[in-house]
Parts: C-alpha cells; structure tokens; sequence
C-alpha cells in the first residue's frame, strides 16, 4: 500500500527528497538549522521526546517535568501516535531496532 499524504505537493516532495538525501548527523545539523528557527527545532525534538516517553506509557506528569511542554502538546502527540499517519510509530519502532541502548 502507497501512503498519499493530504499534504502531497511537489514542492514538499522536493523537501523530502532533500531530507532523504542527507547522510549523516552532521548534515542533519547544518541543514536544520539552516532550515529552521532555533524555536522550531527546539519545538520537533521536544515532540520527538514526548513520542518516546508516550511509548514508555510515562504520565503527563512525567513528560512535562523532563520536557517542559504543554499539555496541549503532549495531547497532540497522543492523537497523532493513534489517530495520525502513523509517522512517528514507523520511525519509533524502525529507531528502537536499530538503538544500541
């Protein structure tokens, strides 16, 4: 099954074509924080976080004492982890495999 994302546009998949031809961490840095705001950044690895500490079944009380996010957040996170395009499951279960802790 081909996912078709309501957001498909050639320009985003110009973006993501981008993304994907990046080759290390280095280039994740250099090519972020050309592309973001400091904020923005900030904003996604906290979201990433919130994601890990969601499958860990931590409480909004946890996750907002180790992220300092909202809980605004924390819910929009939750509903994208069972409602959304299954984005960040795919990416936390193919990062979990390949984890060394």
């Amino acid at each position: 099954m081909i996912y078709r994302s309501k957001l498909q546009t050639p320009l985003v998949d110009e973006l993501f074509h981008a993304i994907l031809a990046l080759d290390d961490q280095e280039d994740c840095y250099r090519f972020f924080e050309d592309l973001c705001t400091v904020g923005e950044l900030k904003a996604m690895s906290q979201r990433w976080k919130v994601v890990k500490m969601l499958s860990e079944q931590r409480t909004y009380a946890d996750i907002i004492a180790e992220t300092g996010v909202s809980t605004a957040t924390i819910s929009r996170v939750k509903k994208c982890l069972f409602y959304g395009a299954d984005g960040y499951q795919r990416l936390a279960d193919r990062v979990r495999k390949t984890s060394i802790i």
